[in-house]
């Protein structure tokens, strides 16, 4: 979901908001008022005049104050013109700041009875207590010395809010120019970091900043950062001025040639020189200082339970041996003769199961992505209002861009949720894995999970916007298999492209611990899921380089997933014939993401109910 890596003192603010990084203005949404005026008008709120209840709105009601304050994107969404022109301060002594407050929240919480609030309160507790929680612990490890990943970081970031910035007034427009003026400071507090991490020996890999330097050279091109930085410029409505919207892009194109371009040479020139010096030949996290401490930190964070690197490991051979089973299954009912390695080399191939131009692939995502949308009302009651639309990668990221992503909308501003394809490399992108990529990325997976989460309705602000990658990307790989139900599987081309993308988030739990924390090589990373997965190679090469930039998120798709298959299955158990298959994916996803243990805990609880009201 994220474009850009998470700085551990900045953790809890990054969390809380919306992934496009532009600000744009908006008045709030009544779903986003505070936690005192939502919890007046709710009657459960109302009963809960609890001395905890108390104490816990007004906690929330200053964490809001604080996230907002603290966050140029937050203040700009309420209309803040001066915030739509500045960056979020990224220095040392900002994130010591903030993780001293996140510590002072964190402490007020811990003093509350959570037992004695209500329902609802209950699961901003727990989601609170989980942000603060490891924001806090994650804080001592200074992550922003490394704020950037395989496929983008803060250097995409400028390009990434350009997209998504849709002035309006004059004045948003001249927003947009001081914004253009200040990447060179944003640019020059990432370096120091980065410096600092060279000096610390806590840098990303050299083979990752190999990608970063090709990445930076294809962006870095005058003409593309131009067409991409003036578009919130040329997007001002016509109806302004035109000799004022003239003056506008007259700024903004000086600022980007006399200030931005030099800036992003400056930057090319940092990374090619004295940071691919300083960076490190070993690939695991656990090689730098502290590395293995923190990487059970990430464990988990990214699981959000109390689980180990090694239990994560084991439970994912067994995985793997499970779904390898499943494959030789599908593999005997297409009549093919041959090994499993023959098979795979087949399917990778053969001419039949790949798009020959990017329009083709484009409209194959397309079709599936309106199959999923006739199926939708039969597996679910309630239903976004924001629509999505099927969209490629921008050029610029494409070659070192995962196959496919979700980039979420904004209704207020004007914007779809995306589900971007990656049209790089056609011969890597095979037709039979699309059903589970498209299911996955728009719905009934990230698009249908989020869009529902941002129009939650009477609760605080923060849980419309967390996003906890076991509970969001758990869902996303449900829905793969929840694609079987909606006859999304045509072929056993196309469930064998199922399993592939399952068996990839199996060899996850076991190649991001292998290589994090048990000295695994990225060739032995690579064989797991070349050897047992029909992805392409181009694909595997890509995924790994995003499991050894960004340690521990890779561990929380199938985590996240199996729970919520075992919900399932306990669910129709007990239920039998009045188990409500829509009934049970609105309670998964009716109060937004949770950690995985308040999960567990909200379903069984929704079992129990429903066996109460079938017995009576």
């Amino acid at each position: 979901m994220r474009l850009v890596p998470i700085a551990a003192a900045s953790l809890l603010v990054a969390a809380c908001q919306p992934a496009t990084e532009a600000p744009a203005p908006s008045s709030e949404t009544p779903a986003a008022a505070t936690p005192a005026t939502a919890a007046a008008e709710t009657p459960a709120a109302t009963a809960a005049s609890s001395e905890a209840s108390v104490a816990f709105n007004a906690l929330i009601e200053e964490f809001e104050a604080y996230r907002v304050e603290n966050s140029t994107n937050a203040r700009a969404r309420r209309g803040d013109v001066e915030a739509m022109g500045q960056w979020d301060d990224i220095s040392r002594e900002a994130q010591a700041e903030t993780t001293a407050r996140q510590t002072e929240f964190l402490d007020r919480l811990d003093a509350i009875d959570a037992e004695a609030l209500t329902e609802s309160e209950q699961v901003s507790y727990a989601v609170l207590d989980y942000l603060l929680k490891f924001s806090v612990e994650l804080s001592q490890y200074d992550t922003s010395r490394t704020p950037f990943m395989s496929d983008s970081g803060f250097f995409t970031g400028p390009t990434y809010a350009a997209s998504s910035t849709r002035p309006r007034t004059i004045e948003e427009g001249e927003a947009w120019v001081q914004r253009l003026n200040g990447i060179p400071g944003v640019f020059d507090q990432n370096i120091a970091w980065m410096r600092e991490g060279i000096e610390t020996g806590f840098t990303q890999p050299r083979i990752i900043v190999d990608g970063v330097i090709s990445q930076m050279q294809s962006l870095n091109d005058p003409d593309t950062l131009r067409d991409m930085l003036i578009a919130p410029i040329d997007a001002l409505p016509e109806t302004l001025d035109e000799a004022e919207r003239t003056r506008l892009r007259d700024e903004a194109m000086a600022a980007i040639n006399d200030t931005v371009l030099p800036a992003y040479d400056n930057l090319l020139n940092f990374f090619q020189g004295e940071y691919y010096e300083g960076s490190r030949d070993t690939i695991g996290i656990s090689e730098v200082p502290g590395g293995r401490e923190y990487y059970q930190s990430l464990t988990r964070y990214h699981t959000t339970l109390d689980t180990s690197p090694e239990e994560v490991h084991q439970r994912g051979l067994a995985e793997v041996a499970r779904i390898r089973a499943e494959m030789e299954e599908v593999i005997a009912e297409t009549g093919f003769e041959g090994s499993f390695a023959d098979f795979l080399n087949f399917l990778r191939t053969d001419p039949q199961f790949y798009a020959e131009t990017e329009e083709e692939l484009l409209m194959h995502a397309s079709y599936l992505s309106k199959l999923a949308d006739d199926a939708m009302p039969r597996f679910f009651g309630n239903l976004p209002r924001l629509p999505y639309g099927v969209r490629a990668v921008p050029a610029t990221m494409a070659p070192t861009y995962t196959t496919g992503r979700y980039w979420p909308g904004d209704a207020e501003r004007g914007i779809a949720g995306g589900y971007m394809v990656n049209t790089y490399a056609l011969d890597q992108r095979p037709l039979y894995v699309l059903p589970a990529l498209t299911v996955h990325e728009a719905v009934p997976g990230h698009h249908h999970q989020i869009a529902i989460a941002r129009e939650l309705e009477n609760v605080p602000a923060f849980r419309q916007q967390t996003y906890i990658t076991a509970f969001g990307e758990g869902w996303g790989l449900y829905t793969e298999n929840l694609a079987i139900d909606m006859g999304l599987y045509r072929t056993p081309y196309e469930h064998f492209g199922r399993l592939t993308y399952e068996m990839w988030r199996a060899c996850r739990l076991v190649v991001d611990t292998g290589m994090h924390y048990m000295g695994w090589t990225r060739e032995e990373a690579e064989a797991c899921l070349l050897e047992n997965s029909a992805l392409a190679p181009h694909n595997v090469r890509t995924e790994v380089l995003r499991y050894i930039a960004w340690p521990g998120q890779a561990l929380a798709y199938k985590t996240g997933e199996l729970l919520m298959r075992d919900l399932r299955a306990e669910a129709e158990e007990r239920l039998g014939e009045n188990f409500d298959i829509r009934d049970f994916h609105d309670t998964l996803l009716e109060d937004g993401a949770m950690p995985l243990s308040s999960l567990e805990a909200k379903v069984r609880r929704w079992i129990d109910e429903q066996e109460t009201a079938a017995a009576e």
